[in-house]
């Protein structure tokens, strides 16, 4: 983008630090001299005009949003005056004496009308036509707090009765607590509580009302509930995938409910955040969720995990809602809310031609996994009734032992022999280091891209805080350019048997540097082992950063 190309220009030459998104880094920088007060001061103004465009963005894509709903319901009204025109009119076919008072122009336009059929245009009262029975079924039956918009983050955390236990109050002290002033300007928890016993919503505002005033009138904290009028009738579903009426019947709701509350969201902020009810966050959460979503602004991503849990600690950019929404009305009653949301990236990037492999890496491109998680799940009673899930993240308190980079979509192959799991897909995509035993000369780590991509720059880095001394040396980055037949670069880089340029070696671990425009677009990217190693191998950051556009 222009604000990244302009930072970039300001770039002091005698600064040696990293571009770094963590300002207690970047503090700590300019504190022993690393970096010019000018960069910091340029990064970080940099950093909320970004903000700021992306928020006016959403804005104008939300109005454009409400003004197409608006024309599909009122196109929806004038086809059912229509279709009751078409009704009258057939009722009167038999009779000659029904059209007589009226005057010739309108008998000629009762027939227009009946003979004229113009295609339907789906929208949301196809799936739930109920909803036309009650103009407020879209609107929230109770609504408290300040209504905050333009913020960085919305957290949606739904909410039910329990019989046994409510975990609510403990999970908004753990999220408030965490939070700075400032970031407790720059986000809003929504609270959506979804029963339709208003007695039983009452109760539950009154007691937050009570616990979380400051944060109420603040705007920090809101609390909505749907009207009743918004559910359809759940007592008839179809029983699918082994689940019991009563669990068809809860997931069936439940999916109705994240789509109430996403769509409430959806004009609130940049970045909306699925939380539960019944959850622990970590110290920082905000400013980590935040950071990692700015690292990747240029990429195509379409969910952010910061929790490998059920639908804990997802993140969608705000524009995405009204596609997922849209997706779950379709098929609300077939499949749960994680399910639908796996499809839609299937639908969006899988091939049927290809094999599960080749989907799962091109879905990866679109759910990037954060590690270790944010959140850590701590309820013990289900809101289904009677269900004890004992569901806890071991990702949670693991430290990081790897760097989370987004690559392109590529087949992976090595023939060094895996330790332990720890394979180089996991490392590949960001969800683990790779681990191998003693690498020999010869030994290779092939990149081969799903289709040809132009590369800006690569970094390799060995070792981790746990090992670090399990590095790589003597060993060569090599590129596959897709076309070589115009390079005129065979005497900078010197070329292998089957077509590879050497690019750059490994120094201390780490291999790193910029490729030559002229490789691009690159088939595919390969480490090779020179010289045997006296150590273990461990890659803990992979990263193949593409041309921005």
């Amino acid at each position: 983008m222009d604000i990244e190309l302009s930072l970039a220009s300001r770039w002091n030459s005698g600064c040696a630090c990293v571009f770094l998104l963590d300002v207690t880094e970047l503090k700590r920088n300019l504190l022993f001299g690393r970096c010019s007060l000018s960069w910091y001061t340029a990064w970080q103004n940099g950093k909320e005009k970004l903000v700021a465009y992306q928020r006016e963005f959403h804005a104008l894509r939300e109005r454009l949003r409400v003004a197409e709903h608006r024309t599909l319901q009122r196109s929806s009204e004038l086809n059912n005056i229509l279709e009751q025109f078409r009704r009258a009119i057939a009722e009167t076919n038999g009779s000659k004496d029904a059209l007589t008072n009226f005057s010739d122009e309108t008998q000629k336009l009762l027939k227009e009308l009946a003979q004229r059929k113009p295609l339907q245009v789906p929208n949301i009262y196809h799936h739930l036509p109920h909803l036309l029975n009650n103009e407020g079924s879209l609107h929230p039956a109770v609504r408290v707090g300040q209504g905050r918009t333009g913020v960085s983050l919305v957290m949606g955390i739904p909410t039910v009765k329990r019989k046994v236990k409510s975990y609510l109050s403990e999970t908004l002290h753990s999220l408030i607590d965490k939070l700075s002033p400032e970031e407790k300007l720059d986000c809003v928890i929504v609270v959506f509580i979804g029963e339709m016993d208003l007695d039983y919503v009452h109760s539950v505002v009154s007691s937050l009302e009570k616990e979380f005033f400051t944060e109420l009138n603040s705007g920090l904290l809101e609390v909505i509930s749907p009207p009743a009028s918004y559910y359809p009738d759940l007592n008839n579903l179809k029983e699918t995938f082994g689940d019991s009426k009563e669990r068809v019947k809860w997931r069936t709701k439940q999916n109705l409910d994240y789509s109430f509350l996403m769509m409430y969201a959806v004009s609130k902020g940049v970045y909306y955040v699925q939380l539960e009810d019944d959850i622990v966050a970590k110290p920082n959460y905000f400013a980590t969720m935040k950071n990692f979503a700015l690292q990747l602004a240029s990429e195509d991503w379409m969910i952010l995990e910061f929790s490998q849990l059920g639908f804990i600690g997802k993140m969608f950019q705000a524009p995405d809602l009204n596609l997922i929404v849209e997706f779950i009305f379709m098929f609300y009653k077939e499949k749960p809310i994680d399910w639908l949301l796996d499809h839609i990236l299937w639908v969006k990037v899988c091939n049927p031609e290809k094999d599960a492999k080749h989907c799962e890496r091109q879905k990866s491109s679109l759910r990037i996994r954060f590690r270790p998680s944010l959140f850590q799940h701590v309820g013990l009673h289900s809101s289904l009734a009677g269900k004890i899930q004992k569901l806890t993240d071991k990702d949670f308190l693991k430290p990081l032992l790897h760097k989370i980079h987004v690559n392109p979509p590529a087949e992976v192959s090595t023939s060094l022999k895996v330790y332990q799991g720890h394979t180089l897909e996991k490392a590949y995509m960001g969800e683990d280091f790779f681990w191998a035993i003693t690498p020999m000369a010869g030994d290779y780590v092939l990149f081969k891209f799903d289709r040809p991509v132009s590369i800006e720059k690569f970094l390799f880095r060995s070792g981790n805080q746990e090992h670090p001394g399990d590095k790589i040396e003597n060993t060569t980055v090599e590129i596959l350019p897709f076309s070589d037949t115009a390079l005129k670069t065979k005497e900078k880089y010197k070329r292998t048997d089957d077509h590879f340029y050497r690019v750059a070696e490994f120094e201390k671990g780490t291999a790193e540097g910029t490729v030559d425009p002229a490789f691009n677009p690159v088939a595919a990217v390969r480490l090779t082992v020179l010289k045997d190693s006296a150590v273990w191998a461990i890659v803990s950051e992979i990263h193949i950063k593409r041309v921005a556009g």
